[in-house]
């Protein structure tokens, strides 16, 4: 993706995004664990929003994509941080934050720090609290003591890495074991066939949101990543639902 820019965090890490002035709701997109804004939804999104006159935000986590840093070093709350930094920096209206898997659990942790600039939120395949349910007793062991821990990759030819860092931030940042105290609109995207993370995942985050505008809609025919043709325009519907 060639049009992206930087922006710079107090420390000096250099943040990769892509921002289009517009009307509000402005559209914020959170990608999922190891991915970033040259996606298949991240793109669909800015391409919509400008086609739209819609204000849109995309950005690189530190350690992914464009962006300054070592993904070793990656972790929801510093991710939160340089979101937060980004929509100060640029949103002015209110903001619909769309997370994708991880995105999904990031999005929750921004929204708690937006108050009355929260529009609403979207997920897809939402993910919150995977470095709890998603692990396996031996792997929090062997992540407790330090060690980083490999998954299979199916999207590519490396294995999936989960660093000692981010597994103790991610657990410090569960969400699922109480009420989470976001009022505004929500709408949950999720596959049936998905093959990462639990459809019954969402279930359980809608149950746990104080809003009571909460949907719920279930693909039954779609994976993890619901980047087909007619998975975009669904999440483009609900977005509107919203905006």
């Amino acid at each position: 993706m060639q049009d992206h820019s930087f922006h710079t965090m107090p420390d000096g890490r250099r943040i990769a995004y892509r921002y289009a002035s517009g009307e509000g709701p402005a559209i914020v997109f959170l990608p999922g664990y190891m991915s970033d804004m040259a996606g298949g939804k991240a793109t669909a999104l800015m391409d919509w929003a400008q086609a739209n006159g819609r204000s849109c935000l995309l950005l690189d986590y530190s350690g992914c994509g464009e962006s300054d840093g070592d993904f070793a070093d990656g972790t929801l709350s510093r991710w939160r941080e340089e979101a937060i930094a980004l929509i100060d920096q640029f949103v002015t209206v209110p903001v619909i934050i769309v997370g994708s898997s991880m995105g999904g659990w990031l999005n929750l942790l921004v929204a708690e720090t937006l108050g009355l600039r929260l529009a609403g939120l979207v997920g897809i395949a939402s993910a919150p609290d995977f470095t709890d349910w998603g692990r396996s007793e031996a792997d929090k062991a062997a992540l407790v003591a330090g060690k980083t821990v490999y998954d299979e990759n199916p999207y590519g030819p490396e294995p999936t890495p989960m660093h000692p860092g981010f597994f103790a931030d991610g657990q410090a940042n569960r969400r699922l074991t109480s009420t989470i105290a976001i009022d505004a609109p929500v709408r949950l995207l999720h596959g049936q066939k998905d093959a990462d993370v639990p459809w019954q995942v969402s279930l359980q985050l809608a149950e746990a949101l104080r809003s009571d505008d909460v949907q719920v809609t279930l693909v039954k025919d779609g994976d993890h990543r619901l980047s087909r043709h007619q998975d975009i325009a669904l999440l483009l519907r609900l977005i509107e639902t919203i905006a």
